[in-house]
C-alpha cells in the first residue's frame, strides 16, 4: 500500500502563514477533495494536487475530485479547527485507498490534508461516501493547536 497515514501537509502549514487559503464558509476558496488508488504515493511533503494515480471517472466522480462544503473555522480552548460537509459519488464504481484535500482556488492547486483511508474502500454502481468526523477541538479533519 501506497499510503502511509494521514498527513497535514507541511506546504500548508506555510501558505496559511503567507494567507494562501481562505476557509471562510461561502466567501472563502473553493477546496476539493481526489480520490487515489494504490498506486498514489503521497506525505507531508505533498505540495499540490495531481491527477496522477487518481480514480478513474465513475458515477458523478471526476477527474479533480469533488467540491467540499466549508464548515467556517472556529476554535475550542487552543485548538482552532475547521471541518467539511460530508462529500458522497453517486452510480460510482470507485475502489479508493486514500484522498487528497486541496484548494482549486489558488494557483498551482496546493495540497491541504493526504487521507490514508488504512485500505481499499469500494463502491460498485452504487454511493461512495466520505464522512468527515465531528467539528471539534478533538476531532474536525484540520485542526491547529
Amino acid at each position: 500500500m501506497a499510503f502511509s497515514g494521514n498527513f497535514m501537509c507541511t506546504s500548508f502549514k506555510t501558505e496559511l502563514m503567507q494567507a494562501v487559503h481562505n476557509f471562510t464558509a461561502s466567501t472563502g476558496d473553493t477546496f476539493k477533495l481526489a480520490l487515489y488508488d494504490n498506486s498514489a504515493s503521497f506525505t507531508a511533503a505533498t505540495t499540490a494536487y495531481t491527477a496522477t494515480n487518481e480514480v478513474a471517472n465513475s458515477g458523478s466522480y471526476a477527474a479533480g475530485g469533488g467540491t467540499l462544503t466549508n464548515v467556517t473555522p472556529t476554535s475550542s480552548g487552543t485548538t482552532a479547527f475547521t471541518d467539511f460537509a460530508d462529500l458522497s459519488f453517486t452510480s460510482a464504481t470507485i475502489t479508493a485507498y486514500g484522498a487528497l484535500i486541496y484548494n482549486d482556488t489558488a494557483a498551482g492547486n496546493p495540497s491541504v490534508v493526504v487521507l490514508d483511508f488504512g485500505g481499499a474502500k469500494t463502491s460498485t454502481a452504487g454511493t461512495f461516501t466520505i464522512i468527515f468526523p465531528a467539528a471539534d477541538a478533538t476531532n474536525a479533519i484540520i485542526r491547529i493547536a
